[in-house]
């Protein structure tokens, strides 16, 4: 199973996928339905079998990878949420929020008389409930996710065990809870849309074992029955929902071990919702039509390619001896050819990567970077300035390309060095499992690479302050840089939703100069629903939206 950083997806720029449909953009709804009398009757007894893979977890606590994310998702009702049809964040479990000047204390007003499925009451309580799980060293295991609550007051500090409560999230009244922050972060709003980020009943506490095999959420949909491990997750409406009820009467996550014996289970008639399997894209795409905003699954459109709020890049050890130097760096990017390792491995549905902020977050024509263009000169001359090719091409140079094994990461890195060695650049491949890659990413043991972001929320920030901020622990390429530090914490204080956006593709545009990754490629949806499905919306971030899904 591999974790939503490892190796993520995404495509079509989203202006040209709006201007080939039609439609809305990133996301949109817009599913082109056919004539009433051809839409098939929708059931509200349907059950939608899904294909997963087995979950790490399904309690939010520790929701971290894709397929627990998943089930969370349709489970639970977080604060806020985005809605990819508007382009703008909206209520879920919160009526409205406001936030003070210095933009480092939110105050999220709750709708009320919303349940659990337990019929126990969704107030503020049970939200500071929710958090502190996250943050509390006790859990077992601890929570894999308390970074998305490092902004909150008091969050290090009962990770450290020196409080046993988070001192930032306030129970102002049963309906209004108050968050104050270490420092200002505009963009906090969106933090809270996060699956995990959820409240949950005082059963949570009472018996954590039952809680863990099947949650009570505020959700549209409730466990069945709990969790059997390696084989399904069973959901059913909540008809005590306080939104509109679910369309279908619930959702069977089918597990698997792999995506391959998904697929086979899909062409045997028995799940509804699937990747489509190594090498038959074409034939899906052929039989089954492409769904025209590339997320929305329709009898005309049942295969899905929407671009992703994802990236798949190299890290470059800025602090390496050989790599410091910054002419190195953009050479190595200049002298991959990109575009045929998404044809030769992709056949060519996957795009290059000309940044490091996907299109479906921000499609900025201008944030591209000159370095990631394929140009195989222009990466010879820079080369030469340090490293002069001897008679046979070779230039005394050697980096080694640290990449997990597995997960298709092989064929890409090898088609990366042959590129390098193409400049006269020595190669050795240093392939590991992922966690000691990881390891040696965080501790600086290497000079290349792989790594894959996938955004927590649909933020521009989400992908520059992680990444690129110099004490951040997901600063893998241990990249300094005083100015575009001050530059970030500067446009987390800035209200003004476009004055922001702006502010951070300048900051964009300083990273680039930089080149302390090596963006390759943007991944996309590669999924097929079943000719039983009228409707199903699956978002730019990998959630289906099951509650609003309609089946024959």
């Amino acid at each position: 199973m591999l974790d939503r950083r490892v190796f993520v997806r995404s495509t079509l720029a989203a202006s040209a996928l709006a201007a080939l449909c039609g439609c809305a953009g990133p996301g949109s709804k817009d599913d082109h339905q056919p004539p009433e009398e051809e839409v098939p009757i929708a059931r509200e007894d349907a059950v939608l079998r899904f294909h997963i893979l087995n979950p790490i977890s399904i309690d939010p606590y520790d929701a971290q990878d894709s397929e627990g994310m998943q089930v969370v998702h349709q489970l639970f009702d977080p604060l806020t949420t985005y809605d990819w049809d508007a382009g703008a964040l909206v209520g879920k479990a919160a009526v409205d929020w406001e936030a003070n000047d210095d933009l480092d204390v939110f105050v999220f007003h709750l709708v009320e008389g919303a349940t659990f499925h337990n019929g126990e009451a969704v107030d503020a309580e049970s939200f500071k409930r929710g958090w502190e799980r996250i943050c509390d060293p006790r859990m077992n295991p601890p929570s894999s996710i308390r970074y998305h609550l490092d902004p909150v007051v008091g969050s290090k500090e009962m990770a450290n065990g020196s409080a046993t409560e988070l001192a930032g999230v306030e129970v102002v009244d049963k309906y209004t809870l108050r968050v104050s922050l270490t420092a200002p972060m505009a963009d906090f709003p969106y933090v809270c849309a996060h699956p995990a980020l959820v409240p949950v009943p005082q059963a949570a506490l009472d018996d954590p074992a039952s809680f863990l095999m099947k949650p009570i959420g505020n959700g549209p949909f409730m466990m069945e029955e709990p969790w059997v491990i390696d084989q399904y997750v069973r959901l059913k409406r909540f008809d005590g929902y306080y939104g509109d009820l679910a369309s279908l009467g619930g959702v069977n996550f089918s597990i698997s071990q792999s995506n391959h014996i998904g697929f086979q289970e899909f062409e045997a008639g028995h799940l509804d919702f699937t990747p489509i399997a190594k090498g038959r894209f074409g034939e899906m795409r052929d039989n089954y039509g492409l769904s025209l905003d590339g997320y929305t699954i329709t009898p005309e459109g049942r295969v899905l390619t929407g671009p992703e709020c994802s990236i798949y890049y190299l890290a470059v050890n800025c602090q390496d001896k050989a790599m410091k130097d910054v002419r190195v760096r953009r050479a190595l990017s200049l002298a991959i050819n990109r575009q045929r390792i998404s044809d030769e491995i992709f056949g060519g549905t996957f795009p290059v990567a000309d940044r490091m902020i996907p299109p479906a977050i921000d499609d900025d024509p201008s944030g591209g970077w000159d370095c990631c263009r394929y140009d195989v000169e222009a990466a010879r001359e820079l080369l030469d300035e340090s490293y002069p090719s001897d008679d046979e091409g070779m230039r005394g140079l050697e980096v080694t390309l640290v990449y997990s094994t597995g997960g298709g990461h092989d064929d890409i890195m090898k088609r990366v060095a042959n590129d390098l060695r193409d400049v006269g650049v020595g190669v050795r491949m240093d392939s590991l499992e992922w966690a000691a890659s990881i390891g040696k990413l965080t501790d600086g043991r290497f000079q290349l690479g792989r790594m894959g972001w996938f955004a927590d929320y649909p933020t521009m920030d989400n992908f520059l302050y992680p990444n690129f901020f110099s004490s951040s622990k997901n600063n893998y390429s241990h990249y300094t840089n005083d100015e575009v530090d001050k530059a970030l914490e500067d446009a987390r204080s800035i209200s003004d939703e476009e004055e922001r956006k702006e502010a951070y593709r300048r900051i964009h545009h300083l990273i680039g100069r930089d080149v302390p990754v090596i963006p390759l490629l943007f991944y996309s949806h590669n999924h097929i629903g079943s000719g039983k499905i009228i409707r199903l919306y699956d978002d730019p971030q990998g959630m289906a939206h099951l509650a609003n899904a309609l089946m024959a």
